[in-house]
Protein backbone atom coordinates (compact mmCIF):
# COMPACT_ATOMS: atom_id res chain seq x y z
CA UNK A 1 0.00 0.00 0.00
CA UNK A 2 2.77 2.54 0.78
CA UNK A 3 4.60 1.87 -2.20
CA UNK A 4 1.23 2.24 -4.08
CA UNK A 5 0.83 5.88 -2.32
CA UNK A 6 4.59 6.45 -3.38
CA UNK A 7 4.41 5.47 -7.22
CA UNK A 8 1.55 7.23 -7.83
CA UNK A 9 0.82 10.47 -5.14
CA UNK A 10 3.72 10.72 -4.20
CA UNK A 11 3.50 10.61 -0.60
CA UNK A 12 5.87 8.85 2.05
CA UNK A 13 3.32 8.29 5.06
CA UNK A 14 -0.67 7.31 5.51
CA UNK A 15 -2.61 9.98 7.47
CA UNK A 16 -4.73 9.27 10.84
CA UNK A 17 -6.64 6.42 9.80
CA UNK A 18 -6.56 6.21 6.21
CA UNK A 19 -3.93 3.35 6.34
CA UNK A 20 -6.73 1.15 8.95
CA UNK A 21 -9.39 1.82 6.69
CA UNK A 22 -7.84 1.25 3.45
CA UNK A 23 -7.25 -2.53 5.52
CA UNK A 24 -10.96 -2.70 6.18
CA UNK A 25 -11.68 -2.03 2.40
CA UNK A 26 -9.70 -4.52 1.12
CA UNK A 27 -11.01 -6.97 3.11
CA UNK A 28 -14.35 -6.55 1.39
CA UNK A 29 -15.74 -5.03 4.43
CA UNK A 30 -18.53 -2.18 4.52
CA UNK A 31 -17.46 1.14 6.27
CA UNK A 32 -18.48 4.36 7.15
CA UNK A 33 -15.75 7.19 6.97
CA UNK A 34 -16.24 10.67 9.14
CA UNK A 35 -13.28 12.77 8.37
CA UNK A 36 -12.95 16.11 7.93
CA UNK A 37 -12.01 18.03 4.80
CA UNK A 38 -8.78 18.04 3.40
CA UNK A 39 -7.97 14.44 5.90
CA UNK A 40 -7.67 12.88 2.59
CA UNK A 41 -11.14 11.02 2.26
CA UNK A 42 -10.39 10.14 -1.76
CA UNK A 43 -7.49 8.12 -0.78
CA UNK A 44 -9.29 5.18 1.32
CA UNK A 45 -11.36 3.98 -1.99
CA UNK A 46 -8.41 5.42 -4.72
CA UNK A 47 -5.77 2.84 -3.26
CA UNK A 48 -7.74 0.39 -2.91
CA UNK A 49 -9.16 0.84 -6.17
CA UNK A 50 -5.45 -0.06 -7.78
CA UNK A 51 -5.30 -3.15 -5.83
CA UNK A 52 -8.61 -5.00 -6.73
CA UNK A 53 -8.87 -6.48 -9.89
CA UNK A 54 -12.35 -4.75 -11.15
CA UNK A 55 -13.36 -1.25 -11.60
CA UNK A 56 -14.12 0.97 -8.80
CA UNK A 57 -17.24 2.96 -8.73
CA UNK A 58 -17.73 6.74 -7.30
CA UNK A 59 -20.48 8.49 -6.59
CA UNK A 60 -20.25 12.16 -6.59
CA UNK A 61 -23.19 14.90 -6.34
CA UNK A 62 -21.17 17.11 -8.61
CA UNK A 63 -20.08 17.37 -12.42
CA UNK A 64 -17.15 19.97 -10.98
CA UNK A 65 -16.09 17.87 -8.50
CA UNK A 66 -16.12 14.60 -10.32
CA UNK A 67 -14.09 16.46 -13.60
CA UNK A 68 -11.36 17.73 -10.72
CA UNK A 69 -10.77 14.12 -9.09
CA UNK A 70 -10.86 12.62 -12.69
CA UNK A 71 -8.28 15.26 -14.03
CA UNK A 72 -6.27 14.38 -10.65
CA UNK A 73 -6.36 10.92 -11.03
CA UNK A 74 -5.30 11.18 -14.47
CA UNK A 75 -2.10 13.46 -13.73
CA UNK A 76 -1.49 11.11 -11.13
CA UNK A 77 -1.03 8.12 -13.88
CA UNK A 78 -4.27 6.39 -12.72
CA UNK A 79 -6.95 5.40 -15.58
CA UNK A 80 -10.17 7.23 -14.55
CA UNK A 81 -13.11 8.56 -15.95
CA UNK A 82 -16.76 9.81 -15.33
CA UNK A 83 -20.25 9.65 -16.59
CA UNK A 84 -22.44 12.50 -16.13
CA UNK A 85 -24.84 14.36 -18.39
CA UNK A 86 -22.22 16.49 -19.23
CA UNK A 87 -20.84 13.97 -22.09
CA UNK A 88 -22.63 13.32 -25.40
CA UNK A 89 -24.18 9.97 -26.24
CA UNK A 90 -21.20 9.04 -28.28
CA UNK A 91 -18.35 9.96 -25.32
CA UNK A 92 -20.30 8.10 -23.14
CA UNK A 93 -20.51 5.03 -25.54
CA UNK A 94 -17.16 5.00 -25.56
CA UNK A 95 -16.35 5.25 -22.00
CA UNK A 96 -18.80 1.83 -21.29
CA UNK A 97 -16.60 0.20 -23.99
CA UNK A 98 -13.00 1.14 -22.51
CA UNK A 99 -14.84 -0.39 -19.04
CA UNK A 100 -15.21 -3.27 -21.38
CA UNK A 101 -11.56 -3.81 -21.82
CA UNK A 102 -10.61 -3.40 -18.18
CA UNK A 103 -8.99 0.18 -19.13
CA UNK A 104 -10.62 2.24 -16.36
CA UNK A 105 -9.55 1.63 -12.47
CA UNK A 106 -12.52 4.36 -11.41
CA UNK A 107 -15.28 5.57 -12.96
CA UNK A 108 -17.24 8.53 -11.18
CA UNK A 109 -20.99 8.97 -11.40
CA UNK A 110 -23.52 10.89 -10.57
CA UNK A 111 -26.49 9.45 -8.28
CA UNK A 112 -28.88 10.13 -10.75
CA UNK A 113 -27.77 7.68 -12.92
CA UNK A 114 -28.89 4.88 -11.14
CA UNK A 115 -33.00 5.99 -11.96
CA UNK A 116 -31.86 4.92 -15.23
CA UNK A 117 -32.62 1.25 -15.46
CA UNK A 118 -30.53 1.00 -18.85
CA UNK A 119 -27.49 1.97 -16.67
CA UNK A 120 -27.97 -0.29 -13.78
CA UNK A 121 -28.28 -3.28 -16.30
CA UNK A 122 -25.08 -2.47 -17.81
CA UNK A 123 -23.87 -2.25 -14.31
CA UNK A 124 -24.66 -5.78 -13.83
CA UNK A 125 -22.13 -6.78 -17.00
CA UNK A 126 -19.14 -5.88 -16.01
CA UNK A 127 -16.58 -6.64 -13.19
CA UNK A 128 -17.41 -4.15 -10.25
CA UNK A 129 -14.98 -4.38 -7.13
CA UNK A 130 -15.74 -1.73 -4.92
CA UNK A 131 -18.23 1.34 -4.67
CA UNK A 132 -17.96 4.35 -2.47
CA UNK A 133 -20.33 7.08 -1.81
CA UNK A 134 -18.95 9.87 -1.32
CA UNK A 135 -20.82 13.24 0.43
CA UNK A 136 -23.02 10.26 2.16
CA UNK A 137 -24.76 12.81 4.41
CA UNK A 138 -27.02 13.82 1.57
CA UNK A 139 -28.61 10.29 1.54
CA UNK A 140 -30.16 11.57 4.67
CA UNK A 141 -33.05 13.75 5.48
CA UNK A 142 -31.41 14.75 8.62
CA UNK A 143 -28.58 16.04 7.32
CA UNK A 144 -27.83 19.63 6.64
CA UNK A 145 -27.89 19.07 2.50
CA UNK A 146 -30.56 16.07 1.90
CA UNK A 147 -30.34 15.15 -1.66
CA UNK A 148 -34.15 13.22 -2.83
CA UNK A 149 -31.37 12.20 -6.10
CA UNK A 150 -29.74 10.03 -3.31
CA UNK A 151 -32.26 7.84 -2.14
CA UNK A 152 -31.87 6.46 -5.81
CA UNK A 153 -28.81 4.40 -4.55
CA UNK A 154 -31.15 2.50 -2.18
CA UNK A 155 -31.62 -0.73 -4.13
CA UNK A 156 -27.36 -1.01 -4.30
CA UNK A 157 -27.23 -3.66 -1.63
CA UNK A 158 -30.15 -5.72 -3.15
CA UNK A 159 -28.52 -4.86 -6.74
CA UNK A 160 -24.76 -5.87 -5.63
CA UNK A 161 -25.37 -8.27 -2.45
CA UNK A 162 -21.37 -9.32 -2.04
CA UNK A 163 -20.00 -5.87 -3.25
CA UNK A 164 -18.12 -3.78 -0.10
CA UNK A 165 -19.31 -0.52 0.03
CA UNK A 166 -17.94 2.27 1.39
CA UNK A 167 -19.60 5.51 2.52
CA UNK A 168 -17.79 9.05 3.30
CA UNK A 169 -18.88 12.20 4.84
CA UNK A 170 -17.09 15.11 6.36
CA UNK A 171 -20.16 16.11 8.62
CA UNK A 172 -22.80 13.89 9.98
CA UNK A 173 -24.14 14.48 13.29
CA UNK A 174 -24.86 10.97 15.15
CA UNK A 175 -28.66 10.53 13.83
CA UNK A 176 -26.96 11.40 10.64
CA UNK A 177 -24.58 8.46 10.81
CA UNK A 178 -27.49 6.16 11.82
CA UNK A 179 -29.61 7.26 8.90
CA UNK A 180 -26.87 7.08 6.53
CA UNK A 181 -26.17 3.01 7.74
CA UNK A 182 -29.92 2.05 7.22
CA UNK A 183 -30.64 4.22 4.33
CA UNK A 184 -27.36 2.11 2.30
CA UNK A 185 -28.13 -1.22 4.16
CA UNK A 186 -24.56 -1.49 5.00
CA UNK A 187 -23.57 -5.02 6.39
CA UNK A 188 -21.77 -5.10 9.54
CA UNK A 189 -20.37 -1.67 9.11
CA UNK A 190 -17.36 -1.10 10.62
CA UNK A 191 -17.18 3.03 11.37
CA UNK A 192 -14.21 5.49 11.15
CA UNK A 193 -14.66 8.61 12.87
CA UNK A 194 -11.41 10.81 12.24
CA UNK A 195 -10.99 13.71 14.62
CA UNK A 196 -13.56 16.98 13.10
CA UNK A 197 -10.61 19.54 14.21
CA UNK A 198 -8.77 21.34 11.38
CA UNK A 199 -5.93 22.82 13.58
CA UNK A 200 -4.46 24.65 10.31
CA UNK A 201 -7.89 26.70 10.35
CA UNK A 202 -8.27 29.68 12.62
CA UNK A 203 -11.83 30.24 13.64
CA UNK A 204 -12.85 33.89 14.36
CA UNK A 205 -16.39 35.53 14.92
CA UNK A 206 -16.95 39.46 14.71
CA UNK A 207 -19.60 41.88 15.37
CA UNK A 208 -20.80 43.08 12.12
CA UNK A 209 -19.96 46.48 12.08
CA UNK A 210 -18.77 48.13 9.11
CA UNK A 211 -18.46 44.53 7.69
CA UNK A 212 -17.07 46.10 3.72
CA UNK A 213 -14.28 47.85 4.96
CA UNK A 214 -12.84 45.43 7.14
CA UNK A 215 -13.52 42.72 4.45
CA UNK A 216 -11.65 44.76 1.70
CA UNK A 217 -8.37 45.53 4.27
CA UNK A 218 -8.30 41.72 5.05
CA UNK A 219 -8.15 41.04 1.29
CA UNK A 220 -5.66 43.24 0.68
CA UNK A 221 -3.60 41.36 3.23
CA UNK A 222 -4.41 38.18 0.84
CA UNK A 223 -3.70 39.86 -2.44
CA UNK A 224 -3.56 37.39 -5.08
CA UNK A 225 -4.64 34.63 -2.77
CA UNK A 226 -7.96 32.26 -3.24
CA UNK A 227 -10.72 33.54 -1.00
CA UNK A 228 -14.49 32.54 -0.62
CA UNK A 229 -17.53 35.21 0.60
CA UNK A 230 -20.55 33.26 1.70
CA UNK A 231 -23.46 35.53 1.38
CA UNK A 232 -26.90 35.06 2.28
CA UNK A 233 -28.62 36.09 -0.92
CA UNK A 234 -28.32 36.53 -4.75
CA UNK A 235 -28.42 39.88 -4.56
CA UNK A 236 -25.98 40.71 -1.54
CA UNK A 237 -23.63 38.13 -3.80
CA UNK A 238 -23.87 40.28 -6.37
CA UNK A 239 -23.42 43.52 -4.55
CA UNK A 240 -20.72 42.55 -2.72
CA UNK A 241 -18.88 41.14 -5.69
CA UNK A 242 -19.37 44.71 -7.62
CA UNK A 243 -18.27 46.55 -4.87
CA UNK A 244 -15.17 44.89 -4.84
CA UNK A 245 -14.18 44.98 -8.62
CA UNK A 246 -14.77 48.62 -8.01
CA UNK A 247 -12.44 48.81 -5.56
CA UNK A 248 -10.09 46.54 -7.75
CA UNK A 249 -10.47 43.50 -6.68
CA UNK A 250 -10.65 40.32 -9.24
CA UNK A 251 -14.21 38.84 -7.64
CA UNK A 252 -16.94 37.40 -9.38
CA UNK A 253 -20.46 36.35 -7.90
CA UNK A 254 -21.80 32.49 -7.65
CA UNK A 255 -25.20 31.66 -7.24
CA UNK A 256 -28.28 29.42 -8.51
CA UNK A 257 -30.21 32.91 -9.98
CA UNK A 258 -26.78 32.72 -12.64
CA UNK A 259 -27.64 30.43 -15.59
CA UNK A 260 -25.47 27.70 -15.99
CA UNK A 261 -23.49 28.69 -18.63
CA UNK A 262 -22.05 31.82 -16.11
CA UNK A 263 -22.05 29.93 -13.22
CA UNK A 264 -19.83 27.18 -14.99
CA UNK A 265 -17.68 30.24 -16.45
CA UNK A 266 -17.43 31.92 -13.13
CA UNK A 267 -16.10 28.51 -11.18
CA UNK A 268 -14.36 27.33 -13.27
CA UNK A 269 -12.38 30.99 -13.52
CA UNK A 270 -11.93 30.62 -9.80
CA UNK A 271 -10.87 27.10 -9.49
CA UNK A 272 -7.88 27.95 -12.70
CA UNK A 273 -6.77 30.79 -10.46
CA UNK A 274 -7.57 33.36 -13.00
CA UNK A 275 -9.96 34.94 -10.29
CA UNK A 276 -9.05 34.49 -7.05
CA UNK A 277 -12.28 35.79 -5.06
CA UNK A 278 -15.95 34.09 -5.51
CA UNK A 279 -18.59 36.23 -3.78
CA UNK A 280 -21.24 32.80 -3.49
CA UNK A 281 -24.44 32.01 -1.64
CA UNK A 282 -24.46 28.43 -0.11
CA UNK A 283 -24.70 27.05 -3.66
CA UNK A 284 -21.37 27.20 -3.85
CA UNK A 285 -19.74 24.48 -2.03
CA UNK A 286 -19.38 20.69 -2.44
CA UNK A 287 -17.89 20.72 -5.79
CA UNK A 288 -14.97 22.74 -5.01
CA UNK A 289 -11.96 20.52 -4.69
CA UNK A 290 -9.23 23.60 -4.63
CA UNK A 291 -6.61 22.98 -2.10
CA UNK A 292 -5.65 26.61 -1.73
CA UNK A 293 -8.07 28.64 -0.53
CA UNK A 294 -6.83 30.76 1.85
CA UNK A 295 -9.50 32.88 3.46
CA UNK A 296 -13.41 32.25 3.89
CA UNK A 297 -15.50 35.29 5.20
CA UNK A 298 -18.89 35.03 6.28
CA UNK A 299 -20.68 37.75 5.55
CA UNK A 300 -24.02 36.94 7.32
CA UNK A 301 -23.70 33.53 9.46
CA UNK A 302 -24.75 30.42 8.21
CA UNK A 303 -28.07 28.46 9.41
CA UNK A 304 -26.66 25.02 10.69
CA UNK A 305 -23.25 24.24 12.52
CA UNK A 306 -23.17 21.44 9.49
CA UNK A 307 -22.61 23.72 6.53
CA UNK A 308 -20.81 26.63 8.65
CA UNK A 309 -18.41 23.20 8.97
CA UNK A 310 -18.66 22.30 5.67
CA UNK A 311 -18.18 25.98 4.38
CA UNK A 312 -14.97 26.57 6.52
CA UNK A 313 -13.62 23.27 5.22
CA UNK A 314 -12.76 24.79 2.04
CA UNK A 315 -10.19 26.29 3.33
CA UNK A 316 -6.59 25.00 3.83
CA UNK A 317 -7.52 21.35 2.53
CA UNK A 318 -3.84 21.14 1.99
CA UNK A 319 -2.78 21.68 5.60
CA UNK A 320 -1.56 25.06 4.91
CA UNK A 321 -3.07 27.85 7.34
CA UNK A 322 -6.15 29.50 6.60
CA UNK A 323 -8.52 32.03 8.10
CA UNK A 324 -12.29 31.63 8.50
CA UNK A 325 -14.34 35.06 9.34
CA UNK A 326 -17.85 34.88 10.56
CA UNK A 327 -19.50 38.51 10.95
CA UNK A 328 -22.13 37.99 13.33
CA UNK A 329 -25.31 40.47 13.81
CA UNK A 330 -28.31 39.27 15.86
CA UNK A 331 -30.36 41.24 13.41
CA UNK A 332 -29.43 38.99 9.92
CA UNK A 333 -31.39 35.85 12.31
CA UNK A 334 -34.48 37.29 10.97
CA UNK A 335 -33.56 36.79 7.50
CA UNK A 336 -33.06 32.51 8.14
CA UNK A 337 -36.53 33.56 10.27
CA UNK A 338 -38.58 34.19 7.28
CA UNK A 339 -37.30 31.35 5.38
CA UNK A 340 -37.78 28.95 8.03
CA UNK A 341 -41.33 29.81 9.07
CA UNK A 342 -41.95 28.98 5.32
CA UNK A 343 -41.49 25.59 5.77
CA UNK A 344 -45.37 23.72 6.40
CA UNK A 345 -43.96 20.45 8.11
CA UNK A 346 -43.87 21.39 11.94
CA UNK A 347 -41.25 18.60 12.88
CA UNK A 348 -39.09 20.14 9.95
CA UNK A 349 -39.70 24.03 10.99
CA UNK A 350 -38.66 23.01 14.65
CA UNK A 351 -35.81 21.07 13.63
CA UNK A 352 -34.57 24.42 11.49
CA UNK A 353 -35.13 26.46 14.52
CA UNK A 354 -32.97 24.39 16.94
CA UNK A 355 -30.11 24.49 13.99
CA UNK A 356 -30.25 28.50 14.01
CA UNK A 357 -30.03 28.39 17.62
CA UNK A 358 -27.20 26.26 18.13
CA UNK A 359 -25.56 28.89 15.21
CA UNK A 360 -26.14 31.85 17.44
CA UNK A 361 -24.62 30.19 20.57
CA UNK A 362 -21.86 29.13 19.37
CA UNK A 363 -21.28 32.62 17.84
CA UNK A 364 -22.42 34.52 21.26
CA UNK A 365 -20.38 32.31 23.54
CA UNK A 366 -17.48 33.39 24.70
CA UNK A 367 -15.48 30.60 25.29
CA UNK A 368 -13.20 28.42 22.42
CA UNK A 369 -15.13 28.23 18.88
CA UNK A 370 -13.03 25.05 18.20
CA UNK A 371 -14.08 23.20 21.55
CA UNK A 372 -17.74 24.37 20.76
CA UNK A 373 -17.79 23.25 17.55
CA UNK A 374 -16.44 20.04 17.89
CA UNK A 375 -18.86 19.24 20.94
CA UNK A 376 -21.89 19.62 18.44
CA UNK A 377 -19.88 16.69 16.61
CA UNK A 378 -19.47 14.87 19.81
CA UNK A 379 -15.59 15.22 20.55
CA UNK A 380 -14.21 16.81 23.47
CA UNK A 381 -10.99 19.15 23.07
CA UNK A 382 -9.19 18.67 25.95
CA UNK A 383 -6.84 21.48 25.38
CA UNK A 384 -7.06 24.81 27.60
CA UNK A 385 -6.07 26.86 24.73
CA UNK A 386 -6.39 26.68 21.03
CA UNK A 387 -4.41 29.52 20.25
CA UNK A 388 -6.49 29.43 16.95
CA UNK A 389 -9.90 31.00 17.87
CA UNK A 390 -10.98 34.81 18.82
CA UNK A 391 -12.00 34.23 22.21
CA UNK A 392 -8.68 31.94 22.95
CA UNK A 393 -6.48 34.70 20.86
CA UNK A 394 -9.01 37.65 22.76
CA UNK A 395 -8.87 39.57 19.91
CA UNK A 396 -9.15 43.36 20.41
CA UNK A 397 -11.42 44.91 17.74
CA UNK A 398 -10.85 46.51 15.78
CA UNK A 399 -7.08 46.64 14.84
CA UNK A 400 -6.56 43.49 16.37
CA UNK A 401 -7.95 41.43 13.83
CA UNK A 402 -5.06 42.68 11.36
CA UNK A 403 -2.80 41.87 14.08
CA UNK A 404 -3.47 38.48 15.68
CA UNK A 405 -5.55 36.98 13.10
CA UNK A 406 -3.27 37.05 10.51
CA UNK A 407 -0.25 35.75 12.34
CA UNK A 408 -0.47 32.83 10.60
CA UNK A 409 0.07 34.58 7.36
CA UNK A 410 3.01 36.69 8.57
CA UNK A 411 4.19 33.03 9.88
CA UNK A 412 3.70 31.05 6.92
CA UNK A 413 5.53 33.86 4.59
CA UNK A 414 8.71 33.16 7.60
CA UNK A 415 8.71 29.53 6.61
CA UNK A 416 12.04 27.93 5.66
CA UNK A 417 11.36 28.17 2.02
CA UNK A 418 12.62 30.77 -0.98
CA UNK A 419 9.53 32.55 -1.62
CA UNK A 420 10.77 34.53 -4.94
CA UNK A 421 11.57 31.08 -6.11
CA UNK A 422 8.05 29.46 -5.11
CA UNK A 423 6.75 32.20 -7.50
CA UNK A 424 8.45 31.10 -10.29
CA UNK A 425 7.41 27.90 -9.85
CA UNK A 426 3.86 29.40 -9.44
CA UNK A 427 3.91 30.87 -12.52
CA UNK A 428 5.17 27.80 -14.36
CA UNK A 429 2.80 25.77 -12.41
CA UNK A 430 -0.40 28.19 -14.19
CA UNK A 431 1.45 27.86 -17.50
CA UNK A 432 1.43 24.00 -17.40
CA UNK A 433 -1.95 24.09 -16.11
CA UNK A 434 -3.33 26.51 -19.04
CA UNK A 435 -1.36 23.89 -21.94
CA UNK A 436 -3.43 21.33 -19.92
CA UNK A 437 -6.59 23.12 -19.42
CA UNK A 438 -6.62 22.11 -15.78
CA UNK A 439 -6.71 23.85 -12.42
CA UNK A 440 -2.97 24.51 -11.21
CA UNK A 441 -3.67 22.33 -8.07
CA UNK A 442 -3.89 18.96 -10.54
CA UNK A 443 -0.28 20.07 -11.48
CA UNK A 444 1.11 20.24 -7.85
CA UNK A 445 0.03 21.73 -5.15
CA UNK A 446 1.70 25.05 -3.03
CA UNK A 447 3.10 22.31 -0.35
CA UNK A 448 5.32 20.60 -3.11
CA UNK A 449 5.84 23.76 -4.16
CA UNK A 450 6.88 25.23 -1.13
CA UNK A 451 9.24 21.73 -0.46
CA UNK A 452 10.85 22.72 -4.17
CA UNK A 453 11.65 26.14 -2.87
CA UNK A 454 13.22 24.58 0.03
CA UNK A 455 14.63 21.39 -0.59
CA UNK A 456 16.18 22.89 -4.08
CA UNK A 457 15.94 19.12 -5.62
CA UNK A 458 18.82 19.06 -8.42
CA UNK A 459 17.58 15.51 -10.40
CA UNK A 460 15.23 13.39 -10.35
CA UNK A 461 16.07 11.12 -7.27
CA UNK A 462 15.38 14.67 -5.30
CA UNK A 463 12.53 15.27 -7.59
CA UNK A 464 10.70 12.14 -6.35
CA UNK A 465 11.27 12.67 -2.31
CA UNK A 466 9.12 15.83 -3.03
CA UNK A 467 5.82 15.77 -1.49
CA UNK A 468 2.94 15.10 -4.14
CA UNK A 469 5.25 13.92 -6.74
CA UNK A 470 4.84 10.20 -7.95
CA UNK A 471 6.36 8.34 -10.92
CA UNK A 472 4.08 10.10 -13.58
CA UNK A 473 4.39 13.51 -12.16
CA UNK A 474 7.95 13.17 -12.53
CA UNK A 475 7.69 12.03 -16.11
CA UNK A 476 5.37 15.01 -17.07
CA UNK A 477 7.15 17.71 -15.37
CA UNK A 478 10.16 16.65 -13.87
CA UNK A 479 12.43 17.98 -16.33
CA UNK A 480 10.86 21.71 -16.45
CA UNK A 481 10.86 22.08 -12.86
CA UNK A 482 14.10 20.76 -12.26
CA UNK A 483 15.33 23.56 -15.50
CA UNK A 484 13.12 26.16 -13.41
CA UNK A 485 15.35 25.35 -10.35
CA UNK A 486 18.33 25.01 -11.58
CA UNK A 487 18.06 28.46 -13.65
CA UNK A 488 17.38 30.38 -10.65
CA UNK A 489 19.80 29.09 -9.04
CA UNK A 490 22.14 29.85 -11.60
CA UNK A 491 20.84 33.69 -11.41
CA UNK A 492 21.40 33.83 -8.27
CA UNK A 493 24.49 32.10 -7.24
CA UNK A 494 23.28 29.71 -5.22
CA UNK A 495 24.30 26.20 -3.87
CA UNK A 496 21.80 23.63 -4.32
CA UNK A 497 23.42 22.20 -1.23
CA UNK A 498 22.48 24.91 0.99
CA UNK A 499 18.72 25.35 2.25
CA UNK A 500 17.16 28.47 2.12
CA UNK A 501 15.29 30.42 4.90
CA UNK A 502 15.47 30.92 8.15
CA UNK A 503 15.25 28.73 10.88
CA UNK A 504 15.43 29.00 14.90
CA UNK A 505 16.24 25.52 15.50
CA UNK A 506 18.58 24.39 12.61
CA UNK A 507 22.33 24.32 12.62
CA UNK A 508 24.86 24.51 10.34
CA UNK A 509 28.71 24.56 10.10
CA UNK A 510 28.91 25.74 6.48
CA UNK A 511 30.85 29.40 6.17
CA UNK A 512 27.90 30.99 4.64
CA UNK A 513 25.54 30.02 7.91
CA UNK A 514 27.75 31.95 9.81
CA UNK A 515 28.01 34.50 8.24
CA UNK A 516 24.41 35.22 7.63
CA UNK A 517 23.67 34.45 11.50
CA UNK A 518 26.62 37.59 12.27
CA UNK A 519 24.31 39.55 9.21
CA UNK A 520 20.70 38.82 11.62
CA UNK A 521 22.68 39.31 14.93
CA UNK A 522 23.47 42.51 14.17
CA UNK A 523 19.83 43.37 13.68
CA UNK A 524 18.55 41.26 16.73
CA UNK A 525 20.96 40.79 19.04
CA UNK A 526 18.88 37.84 20.76
CA UNK A 527 18.11 36.12 17.84
CA UNK A 528 18.64 32.64 18.29
CA UNK A 529 19.09 32.62 22.05
CA UNK A 530 17.31 30.20 24.26
CA UNK A 531 13.76 31.81 25.41
CA UNK A 532 13.64 31.94 29.47
CA UNK A 533 10.65 32.24 31.78
CA UNK A 534 10.77 36.23 31.97
CA UNK A 535 11.12 36.21 27.92
CA UNK A 536 7.99 34.94 28.03
CA UNK A 537 6.39 36.93 30.51
CA UNK A 538 7.44 39.94 28.58
CA UNK A 539 6.31 38.60 25.33
CA UNK A 540 2.25 38.08 26.71
CA UNK A 541 2.25 41.37 28.09
CA UNK A 542 3.87 43.28 24.83
CA UNK A 543 0.91 40.66 22.98
CA UNK A 544 -1.59 41.81 25.20
CA UNK A 545 -0.98 45.92 24.89
CA UNK A 546 -1.71 45.02 21.38
CA UNK A 547 1.86 45.16 20.22
CA UNK A 548 2.50 44.94 16.35
CA UNK A 549 4.32 42.11 15.59
CA UNK A 550 7.52 44.27 14.46
CA UNK A 551 7.44 46.53 17.36
CA UNK A 552 7.61 43.48 19.52
CA UNK A 553 10.17 42.00 17.57
CA UNK A 554 12.18 45.29 18.20
CA UNK A 555 11.61 45.39 22.06
CA UNK A 556 12.80 41.76 22.44
CA UNK A 557 15.73 42.14 19.80
CA UNK A 558 14.31 38.74 18.43
CA UNK A 559 13.62 37.74 14.61
CA UNK A 560 10.02 38.35 13.50
CA UNK A 561 9.74 34.67 12.41
CA UNK A 562 10.74 33.82 16.07
CA UNK A 563 7.84 36.08 17.98
CA UNK A 564 5.01 34.75 15.67
CA UNK A 565 6.05 30.94 16.55
CA UNK A 566 6.40 31.74 20.21
CA UNK A 567 3.04 33.18 19.73
CA UNK A 568 1.41 30.27 18.28
CA UNK A 569 3.16 28.25 20.63
CA UNK A 570 0.93 30.11 23.38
Amino acid sequence: MRALLKQYFGYDEFRPMQKEIIQSTLQKKDSLVIMPTGGGKSLCYQIPALKFEGITLVISPLISLMKDQVDNLKANGINAEYINSSLSQEEIINIKNRIKKNEIKILYIAPERFALEEFKIFLTTIQISLIAIDEAHCISEWGHDFRPEYRNLKPLRTIFPELPIIALTATATEKVRIDILKQLSLRDPKIFISSFDRKNLNLIVLEKKKAMERIIKMLKEYKEESAIIYCFSRKDSENIAEKLRHRGFNALPYHAGLDNETRKKNQDLFIKDKVNIIVATIAFGMGINKPDVRLIIHHTFPKTLEGYYQEIGRAGRDGLLSDCILFYSRGDKRKHEFFIDKIEDEITQNNAKSKLRQVMNYCEDGSCRRRRILKYFGEDFLEDNCGACDSCLKLLEPSGINQKTLIPKESEKQEKYNPELFEKLRILRKQVANQRNVPPFIIFGDVSLREMARCLPSNDEEFLNIKGVGQQKLEDFGDLFLKTIKTYLKEKSIDNNHNLGDSDEEESSETDYHKRLQEIKQKFSNAYEHWKEEDDVRLKVLNSENKTISEIAQILKRQPSAIISRLRKF
